[in-house]
């Protein structure tokens, strides 16, 4: 089920489209506050000649705001809307050594350019045009592409801020939920299928910090995979 919530739209997508943008891709991020595991921030890009008549698919909406069922239902269809799609991690150790804004921008530069990878832009044609939208008031992607360790884009990628944008822009919010059932899926696999991650829980938990989990480092001791630079207990 879903709560009372504004439907996503593609006003902001179009407007950019009328700026003469040949791709618009919307971004979002999940697990910035998990105490163990990545960060990974979500990338849908749609060209702009199919906005002015592409459909939203029925429900989508800010991952936050969607049951897991929701979320899942909706995944395979949320990837074929798009003209491509990525999801960009970086790890605990990179977090712990660099500080979350710094992983943040890592994990979207590395998504825009799986994203540009699989648009199969024409070699021939002029440099496409490409506008990212950027979920909250702040830009981490622009203050890390001429870090030393980042991805290089094939194209260059202007970066828009619009806070809530996971709730007001469909390619957005498509890109949260991407994000977060992939997230999702590697922590429970993590819990599954590794006895050592088990006990804490992130099958249930998701490596954020719940009661039982922090208990569990407490007695445990951090995993491997816990940003050990982080409040753990």
């Amino acid at each position: 089920m879903t709560t009372s919530h504004e439907i996503p739209t593609l006003l902001t997508e179009r407007g950019l489209a009328e700026r003469n943008y040949d791709v618009v891709i919307g971004l979002d991020e999940v697990g910035r506050g998990a105490l163990a595991g990545p960060v990974m921030v979500g990338a849908v890009a749609v060209r702009s000649a199919r906005l002015s008549d592409l459909d939203i698919i029925a429900g989508v909406a800010d991952s936050k705001l969607l049951s897991a069922n929701r979320r899942e239902a909706m995944l395979g269809d949320l990837e074929e809307w798009s003209d491509a799609w990525a999801v960009g991690a970086a790890s605990n150790t990179e977090i712990d050594e660099f500080g979350i804004m710094h992983a943040l921008g890592m994990a979207a530069l590395r998504a825009l350019t799986d994203v540009q990878a699989h648009m199969a832009f024409d070699a021939r044609a002029s440099r496409p045009s490409i506008c990212a939208i950027l979920d909250g008031p702040y830009d981490y992607i622009t203050r890390v592409v001429d870090s030393f360790d980042a991805p290089e884009l094939q194209y260059p990628v202007d970066v828009i801020t619009q806070i809530k944008a996971d709730q007001h822009c469909a390619t957005v919010s498509s890109a949260s939920v991407i994000a977060k059932v992939t997230r999702d899926h590697m922590m429970t696999s993590l819990a599954r299928s590794e006895e050592a991650y088990a006990a804490y829980g992130w099958d249930r938990n998701k490596g954020y910090g719940s009661a039982a989990h922090r208990e569990a480092i407490a007695r445990l001791g951090p995993s491997p995979l816990h940003r050990v630079s982080w409040h753990l207990s």
